[in-house]
């Protein structure tokens, strides 16, 4: 007798106990739904930059290119001092997966001139932002920044001689300069050249070539990794030449590259030529874009 009433007693524990999980399992289900957002789908980061680290920039340059930017090294003495020209000396970073850089610098009889190479690597704290994005954003700022001039359109139409208003007063002003010349015993030039007001002196004055042509402002540029502009200043300076400042920016997917450089001339020298100091930066900008695989 007392097996029989044993038996039913267990039975009944075991009853209340599977009666219990059940419903705990049903109470944990309904506060996992009731939580803001849902589990069962994680929100998906944005994509991080191709870029996880930045390469040694005084060795992204050789010899020859060094040679054609900075020409007064070839003229320091042999050996020590001009290897560590040749060397550059790295730009101060606290940390150097997120920016470094390398300058150069050298003595010339007729001009110093300078280089700067700088890479910056951007990073996104936001997750919801790519690192290419805030790339680009950081890039359209130093763009800004430099305060490019709007391009001027190029108009490849002109007007012909027939629709000209002008035409005919020029042609009336071209009979009168004829008959002076022929009087004075001028050829037609000369007295073309006199009419207008010109002279020898000054058409043999030289001309002010210190400004860029139009070709040649500061401007976006095209071809050259994901984005790139260009800018040239002339700052006065106690030489005749002045000191010219040419300034590559390029951004290739996270990393922004910052080629900058510098002509100082002698007190006799001339101007710096712009288009030349151009043409070596972009060189140098597609070079460094090529080394980076932008």
């Amino acid at each position: 007798m007392q097996r029989k009433a044993y038996v039913p007693g267990v039975a009944a524990l075991l009853a209340a106990l599977l009666t219990g999980c059940t419903g705990g399992s049903g109470a944990t289900g309904d506060a996992t739904d009731s939580k803001p957002g849902d589990v069962g789908t994680s929100a998906v980061a944005a994509r991080p930059g191709k870029y996880r680290t930045l390469p040694e920039p005084c060795r992204q340059l050789d010899k020859g290119t060094l040679d054609k930017m900075l020409p007064g090294i070839k003229q320091l003495p042999e050996g020590e001092q001009r290897d560590k020209a040749y060397e550059g000396a790295a730009t101060v970073t606290y940390d150097t997966d997120r920016r470094v850089g390398c300058r150069w610098k050298d003595d010339g009889a007729d001009a110093t001139h300078r280089l700067l190479v700088d890479f910056e690597r951007v990073v996104s704290y936001d997750n919801t932002v790519s690192d290419d994005t805030e790339a680009g954003q950081v890039f359209t700022s130093k763009r800004t920044d430099a305060h490019l001039p709007e391009p001027v359109p190029t108009d490849t139409t002109s007007p012909t001689a027939s629709d000209s208003p002008s035409a005919g007063a020029d042609k009336d002003a071209g009979d009168d300069s004829e008959k002076a010349g022929k009087k004075s015993g001028k050829t037609d030039d000369e007295a073309s050249d006199e009419a207008s007001g010109k002279t020898d002196d000054a058409s043999s004055s030289p001309s002010d070539d210190s400004a860029p042509g139009a070709d040649l402002q500061p401007r976006a540029l095209e071809g050259l990794a994901d984005e790139a502009f260009l800018d040239d200043q002339l700052t006065a300076s106690a030489s005749a030449g002045g000191h010219r400042t040419v300034t590559v920016v390029f951004r290739t997917s996270n990393v922004i590259v910052t080629v900058e450089y510098e002509q100082q001339p002698g007190p006799a020298a001339k101007v710096p030529d712009s288009k030349e100091m151009q043409d070596r930066a972009q060189e140098l900008a597609q070079k460094l874009a090529g080394t980076l695989g932008g």
